[in-house]
């Protein structure tokens, strides 16, 4: 099997097809997650938006997977309380969202970190007392999941390699091979290097989420559009200039329902959703997706009066609805996934979500070993943690990685972001002590992290460490300008870049930031 894709659907399908003995190569042409699975709500959860318009089985299997990737995945997939105030006058009175969150437990099977409460207006105040006041009538708290996006993605495909899967990023797919009207392998073009190879393969996947499309007319040039591009931004704002404790659900004043995250020393708030036709390539944040964003912020956290002059980052993804599931708006248009074979036998996977990655890998590799003519043998990813995964108490490694950095910040951010690989990253200092020293001050980071990246993460450019294996380009206003030159340094020998190997890969980094994070008019 060749995956063509490598956000976190064709993760998924590598692991759970080298899981099952077959021989997988996965080909990205950027880097893993650089796509959609980077640019999520950063939300491992059962959908209870979902539910107002009937997708109950969605839901169903989005709170059974959640429930999956907290056992899998519990350094990178951890529980999150939700506050929802309910308003005079709301889309949604008091009733209705508990009835909602009645419905939501129950398709949890009561087996979710924690049964939704209802809150008074007083309650409501008490756990998040930044929040607007007036016409407060009380609201709810339940469950979901935080995670790093872009890092369950690596832990994801981190697996699928020790299973036996061949992985490559920065290669590009430049056409699909043929014999007898069959697609039998591809054409690869080498995005750092140059050269081209050809890939062989008895079945072909086309898991590339908003460039589904493009994969899809190599095969048949005719083919009608598979997915509907659903654009989403977020924008993160220093957390204090918020004050939310937590994570807090809102209808923003177009009746949506809408996010605020706490992420560190951020908060995030998202996200839009409309309907878009943009090039996946060159998606931005709009002027009017960011006012949009702080406009219900202020509405909900009136201290706030934040401005754009706030904004610290702002980025957009686009969600590939499959187009045949559409219905109405974006909004309301099903998240379930759609599997189709094409006419020269390339199997095209489109929709979904985060969340339910693994239930759609199990399903395509399910397609294949059907289209191999093979018996299907039994999954199991459900029980095998992810790289990292296997830590049997978080506490413990918190308090080991204590103290072997002295700091807590740095500790909760090497034990969430590593997991048990932790010890790996942080045992680089004996050779070099200089790597305990932070990127910079204030944000957990250290020098290690980045020949770690290099070394045992598939790390390429400056932009798959600053931007997905780290934080750093979300989490500064310059998005990890000034400390390119330094982590370039730290890089160059392990890739061999000579001086002006550094200067071509600043000038790179530069485009690439210019591309993801400016707030086009």
């Amino acid at each position: 099997m060749l995956v063509i894709g490598g956000g976190i659907t064709g993760a998924g399908i590598a692991r759970d097809a080298a899981r099952r003995g077959l021989d997988v190569a996965l080909v990205e042409r950027d880097d893993f997650a650089s796509g959609t699975s980077s640019r999520s709500s950063r939300l491992v959860h059962g959908g209870v938006r979902y539910l107002e318009y009937g997708h109950l089985r969605l839901v169903f299997e989005s709170c059974h997977e959640r429930r999956v990737l907290l056992r899998i995945a519990p350094h990178l997939v951890r529980p999150l309380a939700f506050t929802w105030p309910v308003y005079e006058g709301a889309r949604i009175p008091r009733w209705k969202l508990r009835a909602g969150l009645l419905l939501y437990d129950l398709l949890a099977l009561f087996r979710n970190v924690a049964p939704h409460r209802g809150l008074t207006a007083e309650g409501i105040a008490h756990e998040e007392p930044m929040l607007a006041c007036e016409g407060l009538r009380g609201g709810a708290r339940y469950f979901d999941a935080a995670t790093d996006d872009a890092r369950l993605t690596l832990a994801t495909m981190l697996d699928a390699a020790v299973s036996g899967a061949t992985v490559l990023n920065h290669a590009e797919v430049t056409a699909l091979r043929e014999a007898d009207g069959r697609v039998c392998g591809v054409t690869v073009r080498d995005r750092l290097g140059g050269r081209t190879l050809d890939i062989n393969a008895s079945c072909v996947v086309n898991a590339t989420g908003p460039w589904t499309d493009v994969v899809r007319r190599m095969e048949d040039p005719a083919a009608p559009p598979a997915i509907l591009g659903s654009k989403g931004v977020h924008i993160a704002v220093p957390a204090s200039r918020v004050g939310n404790r937590g994570a807090v659900t809102l209808l923003a004043s177009d009746g949506r329902v809408m996010f605020v995250l706490p992420a560190g020393l951020c908060t995030i708030i998202g996200t839009t959703e409309t309907e878009t036709h943009e090039a996946p390539d060159h998606v931005r944040a709009a002027r009017a997706d960011v006012d949009y964003l702080i406009a219900s912020a202020n509405r909900a956290f009136p201290a706030a009066a934040l401005t754009s002059d706030d904004v610290i980052a702002a980025w957009a993804g686009i969600r590939p609805l499959a187009a045949k599931a559409h219905a109405g708006d974006a909004s309301s248009a099903s998240r379930e996934h759609l599997i189709e074979t094409g006419r020269s036998g390339v199997i095209t996977v489109t929709g979904g979500k985060l969340t339910t990655f693994r239930v759609i890998a199990r399903d395509v590799v399910d397609a294949a070993f059907r289209a191999l003519g093979r018996q299907l043998p039994r999954g199991g990813t459900d029980r095998i943690p992810l790289a990292g995964g296997d830590v049997r108490d978080l506490e413990a490694e918190m308090a080991a990685a204590r103290a072997a950095t002295g700091t807590d910040d740095i500790a909760a951010w090497l034990v969430h972001a590593y997991g048990g690989a932790w010890h790996q990253v942080w045992a680089r200092i004996a050779d070099d002590p200089a790597l305990t020293h932070r990127l910079l001050c204030g944000l957990p980071y250290v020098a290690a992290e980045v020949t770690h990246a290099v070394d045992a993460e598939f790390a390429c450019t400056l932009a798959d460490v600053l931007i997905r294996r780290l934080h750093i380009a979300f989490e500064t206003r310059d998005h990890g300008l000034s400390v390119a030159p330094r982590v370039a340094a730290l890089m160059a020998p392990r890739l061999g870049w000579t001086d002006r190997g550094i200067a071509s890969a600043l000038a790179e980094y530069a485009t690439v930031l210019d591309q993801t994070f400016t707030i086009t008019p």
